[in-house]
C-alpha cells in the first residue's frame, strides 16, 4: 500500500498552518500569496551580500597571448 506524503508547514506571511494538499500551498490564502508577490515586486526580498566572481580557471581575454603559446 503506497503512502502519500502530506507536508505540514506554516504560511510564510501569517504563520498559519498549511498542508501540501491546500490549493494555495505554500500559502494559506490568495491574500498571503499576493502579499508575497508584492514583496518580490517592490524589492522587499534582496540578496544580503553581493555575489563575487573569483574568476577561478577563467583567463583574462583582454590580454594578448604569449609568444611561447
Amino acid at each position: 500500500m503506497a503512502r502519500t506524503r502530506n507536508l505540514k508547514l506554516k504560511c510564510p506571511n501569517c504563520k498559519k498552518a498549511v498542508t501540501s494538499q491546500d490549493t494555495e500551498f505554500p500559502f494559506c490564502s490568495d491574500r498571503c500569496r499576493l502579499i508575497d508577490l508584492g514583496k518580490w515586486a517592490s524589492g522587499g526580498y534582496v540578496i544580503s551580500s553581493p555575489v563575487q566572481d573569483t574568476g577561478d580557471g577563467i583567463e583574462d581575454l583582454s590580454r594578448e597571448p604569449d609568444e611561447n603559446s
